[in-house]
């Protein structure tokens, strides 16, 4: 048996190349309490990793890659209310006392996450304090993404909508090529396929994307945050407060261009 201050070392080994920020933030001791529990998995485009309805028997802190929270509405139709990458984790409302999953979430780009058991994640939370009110900060800022969401919906134009996912998506992948089909964007966004054409056409010749065969690659990062509607910037003030460091819009908002 390692002796208890190699233990330690380790664990601060490991924790040193977490990518999740939650994990990341967590005191060592508090991570090696954890870190026996977490598995890490590989997360396949379109996985389904919790269903609405069914009961949340895994927590998953996200590596890499994004996952869409999406609402059932009564005829079906997916509607994304929120998007999670390595800021956050999925299914942390059993932390609140939820046991079942309010929507769906899957997977919009591959990549990983370390996995840990409801019951294990439980247990910890009540002897790790950082953790749990971590994890309740992260909770809270991603339910304001949620309502931002939602008012973002109802009041903006789709070219505005369109350039805050982009920016949120690139903000959690990292990378300037997105592998996004007409119908993804249309189900993110709630709208008909044939809309989003134009809207992405419309930012293409703005000069700010490049949209072609199912690839959108941002070129203007500064011009789609001028943009986007100020719903973007919101959600990411939140997350800057949780974790002190967060992409940030690059220039000042304004004038923004008329994208219809």
């Amino acid at each position: 048996m390692l002796p208890r201050r190699w233990k330690i070392r380790v664990s601060r080994l490991v924790q040193a190349s977490i990518r999740n920020r939650v994990l990341a933030a967590l005191p060592a001791t508090e991570f090696a309490l954890l870190a026996a529990h977490l598995s890490r998995v590989e997360l396949a485009l379109g996985e389904r990793l919790h269903s609405a309805g069914e009961p949340i028997s895994y927590v998953y802190f996200v590596e890499r890659g994004f996952i869409s929270a999406l609402a059932l509405l009564s005829d079906g139709q997916p509607l994304e209310i929120g998007l999670i990458g390595a800021e956050g984790a999925i299914g942390v409302s059993v932390i609140l006392g939820a046991e079942t999953s309010y929507c769906e979430t899957m997977c919009q780009r591959a990549g990983s996450a370390y996995r840990v058991t409801t019951a294990a994640l439980k247990d910890a939370i009540a002897r790790a304090p950082h953790l749990r009110d971590l994890l309740l900060r992260y909770t809270h800022a991603f339910h304001i993404q949620v309502a931002q969401t939602a008012a973002c919906n109802a009041h903006h134009e789709l070219g505005q909508r369109l350039a805050r996912w982009l920016l949120a998506a690139h903000d959690r992948s990292r990378v300037a090529e997105l592998s996004l089909t007409q119908d993804m964007i249309a189900t993110m966004l709630g709208v008909r396929r044939s809309t989003v054409s134009i809207a992405a056409g419309t930012l293409q010749r703005a000069g700010f994307i490049r949209y072609q065969h199912g690839h959108i690659t941002i070129l203007d990062r500064v011009g789609l945050e001028n943009a986007a509607c100020e719903c973007y910037e919101a959600v990411a003030e939140e997350y800057r407060a949780l974790f002190g460091v967060y992409p940030k819009a690059l220039t000042p908002v304004k004038n923004r261009p008329d994208l219809g």
